[in-house]
């Protein structure tokens, strides 16, 4: 757009355009005409993004927040992203559906996803036919905060962050005829990962001591109520929800096994991400913003009173926000306030994607065989982690210094039971492993 025409439409006169701004600056003149004609913006107008709609997933599960609250606050419609659909799933099986479909088919663009799910849906792992359908893994969205639970018939056994006091028992029961099982989201997700970690740290194989079986998060809780799981790992509101209800304790908290560690992602089909750069761009920085929002103390109550309505969780406020605030009733005498294990979503790096931390969650699937051991780790995690698109959006944001991480790497990490992951040698950690499906 040319200036004559800037003028036209702006309703000004070259003589009263320039009287109006004899006392400002050439720039901020010019700006003020911009804005005056176009009061969106004539800037956004000609760099906003390819699109207008985009189709995201989300599961029932807090750390969903950041899509759900960039919706509720208008944080897409404020970066030019008006179209935004955010749609509950009905398991991490149908993410997984829709997002090979994408929107074009009724499916998705993205979604809320655990975070090694980008990375066994391009590979074709988990995909019908094992056709590989590539994926983006955009922003971190949350560090901590999923829950070990285990049903009240355990309640004596001791077992807490040591799954150990346990082998005994599911031994007894299981020579009894009777079948254990472990509960869990998804095969290869996050809560396959942290229950099969503690398992194997207590001596408890998960392929051989016990049976592992898929439940979708929103049906854990009436699935232990009527007895089908022994345990089950799962993020919040539902272990807190088990506790409420008096149907079982939780033995320990993901971030006692793993402190400060990734938990779910922003996962976008690469294709469209690849076709609608700018688009691409909007999301990350709407679901950013809103990440800031969520981490903000003074934010919890509205954001547990937000998640709780009816079209996003349909539970209680309370079942959201204690373990918000890092405040955690195990359910089996033991009761914590101001942990340090609650949900983090911004302060520190936490949006950032580590590809150090997807390093982990490739190594630990080859572990459990749900990667080839023979899998170039690094060559899969720089197809898939674009932190650089996260920078380029931070820096759109300007984002503090404090919360953009220098290297793509946060270094060696440490569990609960001593082991040490190095990501510049995964192998290395899979040898020090008791209990693998790899030699």
């Amino acid at each position: 757009m040319n200036a004559k025409t800037l003028t036209e439409v702006a309703g000004l006169t070259r003589r009263s355009f320039i009287g109006s701004t004899a006392s400002l600056g050439g720039t901020a003149a010019l700006t003020l005409a911009a804005q005056s004609a176009f009061p969106a913006g004539v800037f956004a107008e000609t760099a906003g993004p390819e699109v207008t709609k985009v189709v995201l997933g989300f599961i029932a599960l807090t750390d969903a927040a950041p899509l759900i609250i960039a919706k509720e606050k208008g944080l897409f419609d404020k970066h030019g992203l008006t179209g935004v659909e955010v749609n509950k799933q009905a398991s991490w099986g149908a993410t997984r559906d829709n997002l090979v479909l994408g929107s074009e088919s009724n499916g998705i663009d993205g979604a809320h996803i655990l975070s090694p799910m980008p990375y066994l849906i391009s590979a074709g792992k988990v995909t019908q036919n094992n056709v590989p359908v590539p994926m983006y893994l955009l922003a971190r969205l949350n560090y901590d905060s999923q829950g070990i639970s285990v049903s009240n018939e355990y309640k004596d056994s001791k077992a807490g962050l040591d799954s150990a006091p346990l082998k005994e028992i599911f031994a007894k029961k299981k020579a009894d005829g009777k079948d254990v099982k472990i509960a869990m989201t998804f095969p290869g997700g996050t809560h396959d990962l942290w229950i099969r970690y503690w398992l194997a740290a207590g001596g408890i194989d998960p392929d051989k001591d016990v049976s592992t079986i898929v439940v979708p998060p929103p049906q854990m809780v009436a699935n232990m109520k009527v007895g089908n799981m022994d345990a089950f790992c799962v993020g919040e509101p539902w272990n807190e929800q088990l506790v409420n209800q008096g149907i079982g304790f939780t033995a320990c908290t993901t971030g006692e096994i793993w402190k400060r560690h990734p938990e779910k992602a922003l996962g976008m089909r690469a294709a469209w991400v690849d076709k609608n750069p700018k688009a691409a761009k909007a999301v990350l920085m709407a679901v950013m913003e809103a990440q800031q929002w969520c981490d903000k103390t003074e934010n919890k109550e509205e954001m547990a009173a937000i998640l709780g309505k009816r079209q996003w969780f349909n539970v209680p406020t309370a079942d959201v926000l204690g373990r918000l605030k890092g405040d955690i009733n195990y359910g089996n005498g033991r009761v914590a306030k101001g942990t340090g294990l609650q949900m983090k979503f911004w302060a520190g790096g936490v949006s950032y994607p580590f590809k150090s931390h997807d390093t982990w969650f490739v190594a630990e699937d080859i572990r459990w065989g749900k990667f080839e051991p023979s899998t170039d780790i690094k060559a899969l995690v720089d197809k898939v982690n674009r932190e650089d698109l996260w920078r380029d959006a931070a820096k759109a944001l300007n984002a503090s210094a404090a919360d953009v991480p220098k290297s793509t790497s946060r270094g060696k990490e440490t569990f609960f039971d001593g082991k040490v992951f190095d990501p510049a040698n995964p192998s290395e950690y899979l040898k020090s492993l008791a209990i693998k499906r790899v030699a």
